[in-house]
């Protein structure tokens, strides 16, 4: 009951045949950030772009729990743009800035961007995500800005499964 990330192999097992366990936070954010946007997630089509053991993998499992239709894709993907292009869902995970450009994404898709890169213009560094952020936000009916999107919720999140961890663990010494 100590693996409040949600990344240890049980979890990952349960989470994947959709058993009680402790959920990666960050999927799980992204999720609720979902839910809030969309209220009926069913039907849509989600494109997750990253397949990583933490946000890609579990994000697809979450969404697939959630009757969504769901395709994983990756920066050596073919024609990765078409993939996005169709996407009610478009969730950015892959660990290269800016990499979501606008004619990749389907007018009125909610857009959930992971990804936390630094970056240095004018003489100066900040963070951006993995989507071009100005130019997308005018195409999207949501979309999560880097910072402040779902880093806040994956930290609620990991509050939420330590609180869960530490019950677990009192109600059975």
């Amino acid at each position: 009951a100590k693996d409040v990330d949600g990344f240890h192999v049980q979890n990952m097992g349960a989470l994947a045949v959709g058993e009680p366990g402790m959920v990666p936070c960050t999927p799980l954010g992204s999720l609720m950030l979902l839910q809030d946007a969309l209220p009926e997630l069913s039907g849509k089509y989600a494109v997750i772009v990253g397949r990583s053991n933490i946000v890609g993998k579990p994000m697809a499992l979450l969404l697939l729990q959630q009757h969504c239709t769901v395709t994983i894709v990756h920066s050596r993907t073919v024609a990765i743009e078409e993939h996005c292009r169709r996407a009610d869902i478009l969730v950015a995970a892959v660990g290269i800035a800016r990499f979501i450009k606008a004619d990749w994404v389907k007018p009125g898709a909610v857009v959930i961007d992971v990804g936390i890169n630094r970056i240095h213009e004018d003489g100066k560094s900040r963070l951006v995500g993995d989507v071009d952020f100005d130019a997308v936000r005018p195409k999207t009916s949501a979309i999560t800005p880097v910072p402040g999107g779902v880093g806040p919720m994956t930290i609620a999140c990991l509050m939420h499964n330590t609180i869960s961890a530490a019950r677990a663990q009192h109600k059975h010494g």
